[in-house]
């Protein structure tokens, strides 16, 4: 049998009038629909949508624990086929000879931004103080939680939560869109991915489906990340002197949830409007340079050798640990307060609610990452989204999170760090660093970090709104989208809000997991297309069949 062409031609059926013109009417109200009801459920009824959702989320981490656990084990190890095969590695993103539009430094700004910046702020002090308090080595009474022989385990789970697991949930998606919109010209949606496995079938109802399931999975996933960036706002800004934003617990009030949205969104809003080329970009870079100065603070300021000792033992020990930790499932046996009833919950709590939180995400991060990365090389593509954001991540939390840890060990902190809220921790941090020199120079430190995450939660919410609106607009990026952009905006600021308001951020916790399920078998099919597709490309080449079916007359980046 001959060899043939790919399918180069997925038509969508969009409104040809009125105000879904350029739209896929069915992803889009649908989608509408199912985000319009959660936001009235949880806002109407917050009580019972904490109930209902807390019970989805328990049988969800009972029956999927393991789901979650493989399928981003094999995503890393579909990452790594992709960059030492060298039929793969090879291949451009684009036209033959096409040149990436944004410098590496753009690229990999809008990349970290975009994909876990906001994370960075809360989570590299937070987690590794958390893990150093208990882990599953604490638990099997290995090490003695908040001493110094858990330190290294504190690392250890820090950086496999946030390392090559979460970004090689990216890497698939935005590989597998990039691939098929810029190799075989396909539309830059979700749909397009699954191609090689059901062809033409994706322009119907299966199609549809699956765009709706990244619709939706893409609101909760950033909804997910806007929750803890709101608690974290809101103690900012209190820090700097705004006060009446937080309740009795230091936690943000319904006041404070509802001014940080307004702030957050409607700046969010206004940078979606003006495109990925300019607002987004240029927030990206300054979110980027104010990142190299706070994380310049704490390696020069802070604890520099503790810092540097976690980073690489911390490193190494996550290396050497990564397989047995990629695979390793923790079973209960069902009696409340055992041993592996106690390492099961934690697992729920930890690798599985983060593993649930980045395949969310992916939708986002995956089509904003092929958005920004036309013309690399797919091993470009995958080293470059998969090690250097992971990297990143493990500076920040190996001399942040180690700063505080060492404060608190030897530093004579007494429990000012490990006492806040999660989201304040870094700033009670700097200010207990700070405030012995100069009071001033704390509450400069304090509005640095409002001012980044500031940055950071705008990149995120604009880089939403815009890849929702291309994947209802059945993948096209046109100027026509952006009427819908201020719907949903508006929407993601009051799905943020509702389950804020319903249950805190464990509401968005439990939303995120179940909508990410559904998501998630839909990645692992974008994997095997990938796979599938570039095989096939590589016969092709051999056969001297054309396998690139796009062109470089494509409208660039605004």
């Amino acid at each position: 049998m001959s060899i043939q062409p790919p399918l180069s031609d997925l038509p969508i059926k969009t409104a040809e009038t009125g105000f879904y013109r350029g739209f896929s009417v069915d992803v889009t109200v649908i989608s509408k629909i199912i985000i319009g009801v959660l936001v009235v459920w949880c806002i109407v009824w917050p009580e019972w949508a904490g109930e209902v959702l807390g019970a989805w989320n328990s049988a969800i981490l009972a029956s999927f624990a393991a789901w979650y656990i493989w399928v981003v084990a094999f995503f890393v190890i579909v990452c790594i086929v992709l960059a030492i095969w060298p039929t793969a590695g090879k291949m451009n993103l684009g036209a033959e000879g096409e040149k990436p539009e944004f410098s590496n430094f753009s690229w990999f700004s809008m990349m970290f931004g975009a994909g876990i910046g906001v994370g960075m702020l809360t989570w590299a002090v937070a987690e590794p103080v958390a893990h150093f308090g208990s882990n599953p080595e604490t638990i099997m009474g290995i090490t003695n939680g908040g001493t110094a022989d858990n330190v290294r385990m504190a690392y250890k789970w820090s950086f496999l939560h946030w390392g090559f697991g979460a970004w090689a949930c990216y890497a698939i998606c935005g590989l597998s869109l990039a691939f098929f919109s810029y190799r075989r010209g396909l539309p830059l949606t979700i749909r397009s991915g699954l191609t090689p496995l059901f062809g033409s079938a994706l322009s119907g109802v299966l199609g549809t489906i699956i765009d709706i399931v990244a619709v939706v999975a893409t609101i909760l996933g950033v909804a997910q990340t806007l929750g803890f960036g709101v608690d974290q706002f809101v103690a900012g800004l209190t820090r700097i002197g705004i006060g009446g934003l937080t309740d009795e617990t230091g936690s943000a009030s319904t006041v404070g949830i509802i001014v940080a949205l307004l702030v957050i969104m409607g700046a969010s809003t206004l940078s979606a409007l003006s495109g990925v080329g300019k607002g987004i970009k240029w927030l990206s870079n300054i979110n980027m340079v104010l990142s190299i100065i706070l994380l310049g603070f704490f390696i020069i300021f802070g604890a520099t050798w503790f810092g540097f000792n976690a980073m690489f033992i911390g490193l190494w020990d996550y290396i050497i640990a990564l397989p047995e930790l990629s695979f390793n499932v923790f079973r209960s046996d069902g009696v409340e307060g055992s041993e592996s009833f106690l390492l099961a919950q934690w697992q729920g709590w930890w690798p599985v609610f983060y593993w649930a939180w980045w395949i969310a995400f992916a939708p986002f991060v995956g089509l904003f990452l092929a958005r920004i990365s036309r013309g690399r090389t797919i091993r470009e593509f995958v080293l470059g989204a998969l090690v250097v954001p992971a990297l990143m991540c493990f500076v920040w939390f190996a001399w942040a999170g180690g700063t505080a840890i060492d404060l608190e060990l030897n530093g004579g902190a007494d429990g000012v760090i490990f006492a806040a809220q999660n989201g304040d921790k870094i700033f009670a941090m700097t200010e207990f660093m700070l405030a012995p020199i100069a009071d001033i120079l704390a509450w400069g430190m304090a509005l640095l970090i409002v001012v980044l995450l500031m940055t950071f939660l705008v990149t995120s919410a604009d880089s939403a709104v815009l890849i929702v609106n291309t994947i209802n607009a059945a993948g096209d990026e046109g100027p026509k989208a952006r009427p819908h952009i201020l719907f949903w905006g508006a929407a993601l600021g009051l799905v943020v809000a509702g389950l804020l308001i319903s249950g805190g951020t464990g509401a968005i916790q439990t939303a995120m997991v179940i909508g990410a399920l559904p998501f998630s078998l839909v990645m692992v099919l974008m994997a095997i297309s990938l796979l599938k597709a570039i095989y096939n490309d590589g016969r092709r080449e051999k056969a001297g069949v054309e396998a690139v079916t796009t062109n470089l007359n494509v409208t660039p980046a605004e």
